[in-house]
């Protein structure tokens, strides 16, 4: 695949995400889109649906190749799971886990929170409970402010 299509595969699998819109996601990835993809800000498809919760595009991602525990943005977004577990959507964190995601990998390479600071930091009990029961271990002395 030439460059120029592979970026416009790309941008259109990152926009469906960022939609939610699973017919978009699975068009994109049918018409060639690299699942482990990136847009200019470094925002993967994977981050984006785990943020919002779309579980069933989290799912699709992950079949089709996208990595768990690759971290989005540059510097400043974080990983899929954190996303997640910041936002209580305990669905995309079960199904991220199911597929591999370290439950305590912290995000900013390694020197941020991890995804069970975020959920004990939003009070999303479901999630914390989903992420401690997967091995998350809480920090020494709890979540960062």
């Amino acid at each position: 695949m030439n460059r120029r299509k592979h970026k416009k595969l790309s941008g259109r699998l990152v926009d469906a995400a960022l939609v939610g819109d699973l017919a978009g996601v699975r068009a994109a990835l049918r018409a060639g889109a690299p699942a482990e993809t990136a847009d200019t800000a470094g925002s993967t498809p994977l981050y984006l649906a785990s943020v919002s919760g779309a579980a069933d595009i989290v799912r699709v991602l992950l079949a089709a190749g996208a990595r768990a525990d690759t971290e989005s943005g540059i510097g400043s977004e974080g990983t899929p799971l954190c996303g997640a577990a910041c936002w209580g959507h305990v669905e995309a964190v079960r199904v991220l886990l199911e597929h591999g995601a370290d439950p305590n990998l912290r995000e900013d390479h390694g020197t941020g929170w991890a995804p069970l600071d975020w959920a004990e930091q939003g009070a999303h009990r479901e999630t914390a409970d989903a992420l401690v029961a997967a091995g998350a271990r809480p920090r020494e002395s709890g979540p960062r402010a």
